[in-house]
């Protein structure tokens, strides 16, 4: 694990999920090896392929075999006895840390996780379309397997996504969003049907929101940092990202910078172009959310009670605080009503503490440049009156 002084050292921890200590399964994730996905526009099988599961199937070339874990039993311990195992028991415990920060700051029971995840460990994952040879360097949550996938490792050799903490609960983070913002749907409705336009804001703002989201509560699990961790830590890319070649990801990322704007050029893209002519900037706009409201949280001291209140804010069929998945099912006859101030609002409306949403209303105003009258306005669960926006971005003339 990751600990105080930066470096990642063995640590004593107990598996409080683990059923197959070999196969390592628990009711948190289910490991495999061996698998191969293949995405391949001429694949007839996936061209055929009618519902999601026949999708799912045809994409799953080699479902993979059970992990087999080695160990050297000492004092009633056990230690990875190879390389790959010390990569799998950390992954396995990284996923276990991410569900109980979920369970308990996200206040989300435990039902609602449903089965174990299946988490395809090292598996060959080719876009056919980009690239012949299987894709590395990363992790990732596949909402069409409904599955993780950590990748083999070729470049980033400082250490590998599956040992990065902070990764692990971005991505979980992603699996939680799933769940909740599109309703488990492994091919998310209004991603769907949005896509299809030239335009597509309101998908892009849900990609940038995913993204955002997924960096602020992987931040917020840093915190729940076991003994002699290195705790809460912005900069969570560091420990894989870093040098001349990948240590841009890691400022980029940074929450704690405090001087990140929306650029005109940014929100003309937000709203004007299409899902696959945005790819990339959904990181961009989502860092700027994710920094506005570690802002917030952190002047507040309310960090736990904003993270809590933005999981609370996915889904909720109250007609007076809407979640983000009502909100995108209200609008999907019209995608251009679901703004950035739209979406906004499904977290603003259910803080409760008025000093915190104050805050958060300021935060967003200022670093997102979302209009005061389109947060402040005859609803009570909006921004208040006194919320006005902060001075460290330049209005945009919108």
């Amino acid at each position: 694990m990751l600990s105080s002084n930066g470096q990642y050292v063995p640590q004593e921890v107990e598996l409080k999920t683990i059923s197959d200590i070999v196969g390592l399964k628990g009711t948190v994730a289910d490991l495999q090896g061996g698998a191969r996905i293949v995405i391949d526009s001429q694949d007839p099988d996936l061209n055929n392929a009618t519902t999601p599961e026949g999708y799912a199937n045809a994409l799953l070339k080699n479902a993979g075999r059970d992990v087999s874990a080695n160990y050297i039993s000492q004092g009633g311990v056990l230690w990875p006895a190879d390389f790959h195992t010390w990569n799998m028991v950390t992954a396995y415990y990284s996923m276990e840390r991410a569900y109980d920060y979920f369970r308990v700051v996200g206040n989300i029971p435990a039902a609602d996780f449903k089965d174990p995840v299946t988490t395809y460990y090292f598996p060959e994952f080719v876009l056919a379309d980009v690239d012949k040879d299987p894709l590395s360097d990363n992790a990732m949550y596949f909402s069409v397997l409904e599955s993780f996938l950590m990748l083999p490792f070729d470049k980033l050799q400082r250490a590998p996504l599956a040992i990065n903490a902070g990764i692990i609960a971005h991505e979980y983070a992603h699996r939680v969003f799933n769940l909740k913002a599109y309703n488990g749907q492994q091919f998310p409705e209004a991603l769907s049907l949005w896509q299809q336009a030239g335009a597509s804001p309101g998908a892009n703002i849900l990609k940038s929101f995913d993204e955002g989201l997924a960096d602020y509560h992987a931040y917020g699990s840093t915190c729940q940092t076991t003994q002699g961790g290195k705790g809460c830590d912005t900069r969570f890319f560091s420990t894989s990202f870093h040098g001349n070649l990948y240590g841009q990801v890691t400022e980029d990322r940074d929450l704690a910078r405090v001087d990140r704007c929306m650029d005109a050029s940014l929100l003309n893209q937000l709203y004007n172009q299409n899902l696959s002519a945005f790819s990339g900037n959904e990181y961009r706009v989502g860092t700027l959310l994710a920094s506005a409201l570690y802002q917030a949280g952190e002047a507040t001291g309310q960090r736990d009670v904003l993270l809590r209140a933005i999981v609370a804010s996915y889904n909720d069929e109250s007609t007076t605080t809407p979640g983000l998945y009502q909100l995108a099912r209200a609008t999907l006859a019209d995608q251009s009503r679901f703004t950035l101030a739209v979406a906004a609002s499904a977290i603003i409306t259910h803080i409760t503490d008025l000093r915190l949403k104050e805050a958060v209303c300021n935060e967003l105003m200022d670093h997102l440049q979302i209009p005061r009258e389109q947060l402040v306005g005859n609803d009570p669960n909006m921004c208040p009156p006194s919320a006005a926006g902060g001075t460290t971005c330049p209005r945009l003339d919108l």
